[in-house]
């Protein structure tokens, strides 16, 4: 049976706590994490601890037994903040019960986002497995203004190559803010996927998002010279960026391309990126990135991948599938490239995972558990108390101010909501395959949200305390 939760005041909590108030350990509470190994990113706790939960809320830090309804054994585990993924586009049950398993525990669609916000909350309400939220996306008003004929996340036609007309920009804009006064968490843009949008344009709404206190979230185009010019129009504008995926936008000049950014952060510009870690990407088979793909050589077609059939395409099954839509994994990047920009420390980890109908990535089910289990424990690439960071601090921290809700996120203080992931650090791996992206992570026996257990013994649970997590608005 569901508990019925209460908002807890967490701002009183917190002032008994720092005032040296604790309840006592004999306290009953809902649920107990005992004896884990206890990582909070912000304040620097990496100790066996035990951790008390009521109504949602972690309430008691300590070294020692404590109480619970229910007691969780967390002897040699990890116990963690929820991984905060600022870049999935599976948002629906069946991504939702792959990412939890991989330690997620909110997942935000913030590049493409949406182009009616109210809407895509309103058919979530209700609970969701993870809490969710979107942003207001440039892509997908410009669908909408341009009448861009596709039915998918991306453009299939004017809406990517079309020039847009002032009144366009115009009412792109008005709609935009719409979306924003809904309480979008963010801005979302694609300019590779826009070819036909000037740097007007974006120029215009970074802007708008600047205004609103927003992150502007971009896949943008055109490798280092695309980099440059973005972070140029958004100094100007006064817009927080972050560029998502740096792995993949980057290509082959991933050195050079965190490089870039590091210097606009030294220089005080407000300017973050991602990168997940897969070697292999994956988008739309219609979108703009590949309408010169008449133009390619033979042996370049053998690099896609179809998602429906797992088969590698040829100029034959290529444009049949241009013609047919649907999604394709795009092989090329090299480990060396991958394990670059997992161990560059301004990269935040998110997965840019989507699964529909049993089909997609393995990012999806796999990106937290293999920096893990690959590049913390096999390969020391990143020392674990980073890595954490960076999948749970990070994130919050990028989205807080615009959205407070965030700042109880991301972190295992008092006061602060109870989303907590537990591994075992000698076992947490990834799974899944290019050809089979739906083998759930293992190595994280126990996810929990709001205080309920979501996932136990490694599987999903009934429990759907999964909420919109929304702006402030105005």
């Amino acid at each position: 049976m569901r508990r019925v939760r209460r908002s807890l005041p967490v701002f009183p909590l917190l002032l008994v706590f720092a005032c040296g108030g604790e309840e006592p350990a004999d306290t009953p509470y809902d649920l107990v994490i005992a004896n884990g190994r206890v990582i909070d990113p912000e304040s620097g706790l990496d100790a066996v601890r035990s951790v008390a939960i009521r109504e949602g809320r972690i309430v008691l830090i300590r070294d020692g037994d404590v109480q619970g309804d229910r007691t969780i054994d967390a002897s040699g585990l990890v116990v963690v903040p929820g991984f905060i993924d600022l870049h999935e586009h599976g948002q629906a049950e069946e991504s939702y019960a792959l990412m939890v398993r991989d330690g997620v525990t909110s997942a935000f669609e913030l590049e493409i986002g949406t182009a009616d916000v109210d809407a895509w909350y309103a058919s979530r309400e209700g609970g969701q497995i993870v809490n969710y939220g979107v942003s207001i996306g440039h892509v997908s008003t410009r669908m909408a203004v341009l009448g861009d004929p596709s039915t998918g996340l991306l453009p299939a036609g004017i809406g990517g190559f079309g020039s847009a007309s002032e009144q366009q920009i115009d009412e792109m804009e008005r709609r935009v803010r719409a979306g924003l006064d809904q309480g979008a968490v963010a801005v979302g843009f694609g300019s590779a996927y826009t070819p036909g949008a000037e740097m007007s344009e974006v120029a215009r709404l970074f802007a708008v998002a600047a205004e609103y206190g927003a992150v502007s979230h971009i896949h943008m185009r055109g490798g280092l010279v695309g980099l440059d010019s973005t972070i140029t129009v958004a100094r100007e504008a006064r817009a927080r960026l972050h560029i998502v995926h740096a792995n993949s936008s980057a290509g082959q000049a991933i050195g050079p391309f965190l490089d870039m950014i590091k210097s606009a952060q030294d220089d005080g510009q407000d300017v973050t990126t991602e990168a997940y870690p897969y070697g292999a990407g994956m988008t739309e088979i219609q979108s703009s990135l590949f309408d010169d793909w008449e133009s390619w050589p033979d042996e370049r077609f053998a690099r896609h991948q179809l998602v429906s059939t797992g088969e590698r395409t040829t100029r034959e099954t290529f444009a049949q599938a241009r013609a047919d839509g649907g999604t394709v994994i795009i092989h090329g990047r090299s480990e060396q490239l991958t394990r670059a920009a997992i161990a560059s420390p301004i990269t935040m980890i998110a997965s840019d995972g989507f699964i529909d109908q049993g089909r997609g990535h393995p990012r999806t089910s796999g990106t937290y558990s293999k920096v893990l289990g690959r590049y913390v424990r096999d390969e020391g690439l990143l020392s674990l108390p980073d890595a954490i960071r960076r999948m749970t601090l990070g994130p919050a921290l990028r989205l807080q101010t615009r959205v407070p809700a965030m700042a109880l996120k991301g972190r295992i203080t008092m006061g602060a909501d109870a989303d907590i992931t537990i591994f075992d650090p000698e076992t947490v791996i990834d799974r899944s395959t290019y050809e089979d992206a739906t083998i759930p992570a293992e190595g994280i026996p126990y996810v929990i949200i709001a205080g309920e257990v979501v996932v136990d013994g490694g599987e999903v649970t009934d429990a759907r305390p999964g909420r919109a997590v929304r702006a402030r608005l105005r």
